[in-house]
């Protein structure tokens, strides 16, 4: 059985997920939480730019 590396617990099935621009290996749980973490981060990163009248994208 594979291994998760964030969670160390065994999965059926590893799925494969980039977290800071690295592709790392992952079950389907910590893959859930690592999707749901970016989006939040992009979604707070959008509304400070928006609080201080940045308009250009990095």
């Amino acid at each position: 059985m594979p291994t998760c590396k964030e969670c160390e617990n065994e999965a059926d099935k590893l799925v494969s997920v980039k977290v800071d621009g690295k592709a790392k290996k992952m079950c389907e749980d910590c893959a859930d939480r690592a999707r749901e973490n970016a989006e939040i981060a992009e979604e707070s990163e959008s509304v400070v730019q928006n609080m201080m009248g940045f308009k250009g994208r990095r």
